[in-house]
């Protein structure tokens, strides 16, 4: 069966890349291993968008779809945080909603200079500047299907993945799937976490820390550890009124699998008053690798049960809650990264747009370097957005492939920063993209102009610059005005 784009991986950049190349014209055919589209932000819980100067281009809307459905979607900002005096005994960093804030106000966190927690005078900056969405996982993944099934060029497959990949003179030719017969495309995105396809189709990827002298990362370990960053099971938890402590389920100690004890936790309430709980994290990334994802989820699912029997015992106000769900799937941060054209890199984020030279950015961010874990490593904010270059895009040895979301071009460092969910999503919307390019134009991936590829993400309103283009702010202020006075009946 033939298709214009084979899109492997139904998540935040699979589901981009779908959307772009079927509005530009192409048919597309969307695989996801899953029975929801949305990855990591709908099976693996973690429904929250940090603030970021990205953020625009598809991902503003869907947000704007979601705040047409009553409940489905917020704006938070932090609240009470572990690190300050006047917390208390918070336990980790909480996030409180905020109705009269508005989604530009989540585009901005690092890009005005970087802030600590641990600096009395950056605390006010920090509740005015850190502001996320929060969405209902079940309200996204049937946005984004909805979005998808309005083009009219979209086929959907949940439930199935890609197992074989055939190439033949560097040109991607056939892809095996796990279910149903065998499919051929012009193109292909690989959208999975884990670069499944790019590793079908024998492309080069690298896992755990990078040695400090392969992309001269300051750093980077001269000599790595192979630690990945950690892995983490969300679970949510509802108000009761019954105050209590939850009994442990057989098997389960109450004592941490940590010598050093339990972590914190990252709370993010959603509209309906429930909590998100995001540990941080449950398992080291190399316990994932070894134990495999069922036999690592189960492990999460017993640390999860003694981490929240911990916090109703020694937090009282634990105890008014009640775990109602736990995610399908693990939050994981990081397996495979891709061999590409570009290596995203320590300098790119450090250095930031004033010196960065690549004529092909494709998507902007500011979020930190974020390696979790008992031995968290790096972990220190960027001075200004950077870019990520359409070459951190194009895997080594297939010409019409492109890998899109955390396993695209990126050393360990950089993947540590740029793999949050707007990000990804804009990394989708240029690939997706650069396919319609290249079907108007009759070229190959890598020969899509930068220019034109720029040009048309900046029609889609992505911004690629800080501060953002003027008629993309604009836009964005205007309809989220409207759509803000809408919500509250002005």
């Amino acid at each position: 069966m033939a298709h214009d784009v084979l899109v492997a991986g139904g998540g935040s950049a699979g589901f981009a890349a779908a959307l772009a190349a079927a509005r530009g014209g192409l048919t597309v055919l969307l695989v996801e291993p899953h029975d929801r589209l949305g990855g990591t932000s709908t099976v693996a819980g973690v429904s929250a968008w940090e603030s970021g100067c990205g953020g625009t281009g598809f991902p503003f809307e869907l947000y704007q779809r979601l705040q047409r459905l009553p409940g489905a979607v917020g704006i938070y900002a932090v609240g009470r945080h572990c690190g300050w005096p006047d917390a208390g005994a918070y336990p980790g960093g909480e996030n409180v909603l905020r109705p009269e804030r508005r989604y530009v106000d989540t585009l901005v966190r690092y890009a005005l200079g970087p802030l600590s927690y641990a600096r009395p005078a950056d605390r006010e900056l920090i509740r005015q500047r850190f502001n996320g969405v929060v969405f209902e996982p079940d309200a996204m993944a049937a946005t984004m299907a909805q979005m998808l099934a309005e083009t009219g060029r979209v086929e959907v497959r949940l439930g199935t993945a890609v197992t074989r990949a055939t190439v033949a003179a560097g040109r991607l030719t056939r892809v095996e799937l796990t279910a149903g017969p065998a499919v051929t495309a012009r193109w292909a995105v690989d959208a999975t976490g884990d670069a499944v396809l790019c590793g079908a189709c024998g492309c080069p990827r690298l896992s755990g820390e990078d040695p400090r002298a392969r992309f001269g990362e300051a750093a980077a370990p001269e000599q790595p550890s192979g630690r990945v960053n950690g892995v983490t099971l969300i679970f949510r938890v509802a108000p009761t009124a019954v105050a209590g402590i939850e009994a442990l389920p057989d098997g389960v100690p109450a004592t941490c699998w940590w010598a050093a004890g339990f972590g914190v936790a990252h709370v993010v309430p959603f509209p309906n008053g429930d909590l998100s709980v995001n540990m941080l994290p449950a398992l080291e990334g190399a316990e994932f690798l070894a134990l495999g994802p069922t036999a690592a989820y189960a492990e999460c699912q017993r640390r999860l049960r003694a981490f929240w029997h911990h916090w109703q015992r020694q937090f009282p106000e634990w105890q008014s809650y009640r775990i109602v769900a736990e995610a399908a799937a693990l939050g994981v941060r990081e397996t495979q990264r891709t061999v590409c054209a570009y290596m995203l890199r320590q300098t790119d984020l450090e250095g930031g747009l004033a010196t960065q030279s690549h004529p092909d950015i494709i998507a902007i961010a500011d979020h930190g370097f974020d390696v979790h874990g008992r031995h968290a490593g790096t972990s220190a904010g960027v001075h200004s957005p950077y870019g990520i270059p359409y070459r951190c895009l194009l895997p080594s040895g297939v010409c019409n492939l492109l890998v899109a979301g955390r396993a695209a071009g990126f050393s360990a460092l950089a993947a540590s920063s740029c793999r949050l969910a707007r990000t990804m999503m804009q990394l989708g919307q240029a690939a997706g993209t650069a396919c319609v390019l290249a079907s108007r134009a009759g070229l190959e991936l890598a020969a899509v102009p930068a220019t034109e590829l720029r040009a048309e993400l900046r029609r889609q309103r992505v911004t690629l610059a800080w501060p953002m283009e003027p008629d993309i702010a604009a836009y964005i202020q205007d309809a989220d005005s409207q759509a803000s006075q809408g919500r509250h009946g002005c």
